[in-house]
């Protein structure tokens, strides 16, 4: 046990050869991730997610619907405030439509 660590840590491929390993496999991935195999992938994972939450009522696996809020805050209050505006429009409309009929 004692040669295998000292052998470790006076020869230093391994380190070279996991930080390569890890640089190569996360562009295979970022690039992997753009063809339609793993969109084709990511389609059948989800699937056979939905269909251990239906059989076996594994309600953990499920996704808020609100997920995306958290995801990308910046859009969410973009919305929030066009939602807001829009609602302060309509308010408006109602208000005059009603004052018009009287």
């Amino acid at each position: 046990m004692w040669d295998m660590l000292s052998n470790m840590a006076g020869d230093r491929l391994w380190i070279y050869t996991a930080i390569g390993g890890s640089i190569i496999g996360l562009a295979f991935s970022t690039w992997f991730s753009t063809t339609r195999m793993a969109l084709w992938l990511y389609a059948k994972f989800d699937n056979g997610m939905d269909f251990l939450v239906e059989r076996w009522g594994w309600t953990w696996l499920e996704q808020p619907e609100d997920a995306w809020r958290k995801k990308y805050p910046k859009i969410t209050k973009k919305i929030d405030a066009i939602e807001d505006r829009l609602n302060k429009i309509e308010k408006k409309k109602v208000v005059k439509v009603k004052k018009g009929t009287h």
